[in-house]
């Protein structure tokens, strides 16, 4: 059985050479084997020198492709086109699996008899973090247990598992449209839609390096209003009322925030963007413009 890892990295050289280090460490029981495709979303091919240092100290292959229009739905779909194999992992390129990350996915997958698995994306601070981010858990994700099966809101690509059957004769699996964030939900509401299975895995986490500039307020920030923008693609009349009504709630509230700390007030602020965000996407506004990039 073979099996691929996809990973799509733009401008963190010394991430994915430490990535590609680590999958070289995979325990496979003899089951599989391990292929690996890199997909710099860079044109000025900022990660080809890490890749290749790091390639040449491993046992598995490694493939190195580029994307230089700056989509990230693009890049997965490269990154998918170049890869071969049974089933289809992807990880971001600033995390870091356990020794058993594929083998346990993979498992998972085979006794819950579903065509893909997910499973947890847990924080590595570089530095300590300021006191309202942990108090807030902005960096810590849902998890379920084992063998639950998900809904397509639950879905990312940080860290799954699939049949490569699925995206048989699919040209563009990933909508090119989703050029900067949302990509991956849409691709999963689309396959299980279809009939796709995807269950949950509390075995196979990874470990995200969450460096200081991703613990300032600006940047939660930020991502919630591109997450908003985004979702005006997937916004249904129910959901657009219900941020219309969402918003001055929110603005009303925000101030009273401050009396039960500052780990309240980002929460409040970051729902206010959500909703925010997803508006003004609806009203054909792009709050941070339309070429941001932003970093899963």
């Amino acid at each position: 059985m073979k099996l691929c890892v996809c990973i799509c990295t733009f401008r963190r050289p010394h991430m994915i050479k430490a990535l590609l280090l680590k999958l070289g460490e995979q325990e496979t029981a003899g089951e599989f084997t391990i292929s690996v495709v890199v997909t710099d979303n860079d044109s000025t091919r900022s990660a080809e020198a890490a890749v290749q240092e790091a390639a040449a100290a491993l046992s598995i292959p490694v493939l190195y492709t580029v994307e230089p229009d700056q989509n990230i739905a693009k890049a997965r779909n490269r990154a998918v086109l170049a890869s071969t194999g049974d089933y289809i992992a992807f990880i971001d390129d600033d995390e870091l699996p356990e020794r058993d990350w594929l083998l346990t996915a993979l498992h998972a997958c085979q006794a819950h008899g579903a065509d893909g698995v997910l499973a947890p994306v847990r924080p590595v601070f570089e530095h300590e973090p300021p006191s309202w981010l942990v108090k807030g858990r902005f960096c810590e994700r849902p998890e379920h247990p084992t063998g639950h099966v998900l809904d397509w809101r639950e879905t990312r690509t940080g860290n799954v598992l699939f049949h490569r059957a699925l995206i048989a004769g699919m040209a563009e699996p990933f909508a090119p449209a989703y050029g900067n964030g949302g990509e991956d939900t849409d691709f999963f509401k689309r396959l299980m839609a279809a009939g796709a299975t995807f269950v949950w895995c509390n075995e196979a986490p990874v470990h995200e390096v969450v460096p200081s500039a991703r613990c300032e307020r600006r940047y939660f920030l930020k991502r919630a209003l591109l997450r908003g923008q985004n979702e005006r693609k997937l916004a249904n009349l129910a959901s657009i009322g219900k941020s219309l009504v969402a918003v001055p709630v929110y603005l009303f509230m925000l101030p009273f925030m401050f009396l039960a700390g500052q780990h309240r007030v980002m929460h409040y602020a970051i729902r206010l963007c959500d909703h925010a965000g997803k508006l003004a996407g609806v009203l054909g506004f792009r709050p941070l413009g339309k070429k941001y990039i932003a970093q899963p």
